[in-house]
């Protein structure tokens, strides 16, 4: 069966239908880059300039389906991060990674989605402007080759095209030449069709992790017993996960290291103390290289870094596991369990969530 982020694509219907798009309206734009209005005009823009491209015509309805929904959704976020500056320009920085954010929230709990699609509406949200400023950045190799791991780079070269025909500004030749040295970037960097191919998945974890290292390069595998690091929300399963597939493997748990010494989930000192409690643990299993599993939500980037760091540290390998299943059974699941967790928690977590991208661990597998 075909999804669709909606059936009804008229206009008058988005914004009765999505809070979210009535608030594009009267968002301000920089006149220099969209002197065609607000954000509501340019999305529509946007959306017209994409059903018209013949690139896209040559999709079939599925796909077509995912690059109508990115295009609605891939300025959600200027609502909440436009402002004017002191010298008048107005600027929306960070829209697209918040807007991420929102397209992975609505894409599960208000329009249940499948996972693939709504993680490939996410990231093309989250890259929308990369093929416009990809030689700009730090180092575009290293990006370009982050972001095909997620998606087809044709797909985000055609959401740019049509962002950049359904603007009226001075430097649309501009922005529609970067993009075609973006698509011979990346045929280039040999991720235009398909993800980068890394020798080995050490070889990817190393290129990502390490600075001034090349995708061809082959480490040396010296790595000794295996970390289980699981990464999901509160109540999605994890510890059925283990105990149906790592029967035995020791686990260090945050929450049994909260329970077992009574600690309040909302106390920032006795967070600290378990967290380090929990390090101790694991730094007796990493000297001797022997498996264990990390069990926590591990939902952001950064948090799954540090700990990823550490057990790397010890040479161990990693193996992050993502959990997930659907909004209505998440619910039913955490007031089903032992220790339920408030639903406003609940929603104010998901609001921060991450799911694990291919290059965070050795491997890195998805079970929803």
């Amino acid at each position: 069966m075909k999804w669709s982020i909606t059936n009804n694509k008229t206009w008058d219907q988005l914004e009765q239908t999505f809070d979210w798009v009535a608030d594009m309206r009267n968002v301000p734009q920089s006149p220099f880059h969209h002197a065609e209005g607000d954000v509501a005009i340019h999305t529509r823009m946007v959306l017209d300039a994409l059903q018209s491209l013949d690139e896209f015509k040559r999709l079939d309805e599925q796909q077509q389906e995912v690059m109508w929904a990115a295009a609605l959704l891939h300025d959600v976020e200027k609502r909440s991060t436009t402002i004017t500056e002191e010298d008048g320009r107005i600027t929306s920085r960070g829209h697209a990674r918040q807007g991420e954010y929102t397209a992975r929230q609505v894409l599960y709990k208000t329009i249940p989605t499948p996972f693939a699609i709504r993680e490939q509406v996410a990231a093309l949200v989250r890259y929308h402007g990369l093929p416009l400023w990809i030689l700009e950045r730090p180092n575009p190799k290293k990006v370009v080759l982050e972001a095909s791991l997620r998606l087809d780079m044709p797909l985000l070269a055609m959401l740019a095209k049509a962002d950049a025909l359904g603007r009226r500004c001075l430097d649309q030749q501009d922005l529609l030449d970067r993009i075609e040295l973006f698509k011979a970037f990346c045929e280039e960097q040999q991720c235009w069709h398909a993800p980068r191919v890394f020798p080995t998945d050490l070889a990817r974890f190393v290129y990502f992790h390490k600075e001034d290292s090349s995708p061809d390069y082959v480490p040396f595998d010296d790595l000794k017993g295996e970390v289980i690091m699981l990464s999901g929300l509160p109540g999605m399963g994890k510890d059925t996960y283990l105990k149906k597939n790592y029967p035995g493997l020791p686990v260090i748990s945050l929450d049994d290291i909260r329970r077992k010494n009574k600690l309040k989930p909302d106390d920032p000192s006795a967070t600290g103390w378990a967290v380090q409690e929990a390090k101790e643990q694991a730094k007796v299993f990493l000297r001797k290289g022997e498996p264990f599993a990390w069990n926590a939500t591990n939902i952001t980037r950064q948090l799954r870094g540090q700990w990823i760091d550490l057990f790397v540290s010890y040479k161990a390998r990693v193996k992050l596991v993502y959990i997930e299943t659907s909004y209505k059974e998440w619910i039913n699941q955490n007031s089903n369990r032992e220790y339920p967790v408030p639903n406003q928690v609940l929603s104010r977590l998901l609001s921060k969530l991450e799911v694990p991208l291919p290059q965070e661990a050795h491997r890195v597998e998805y079970i929803v």
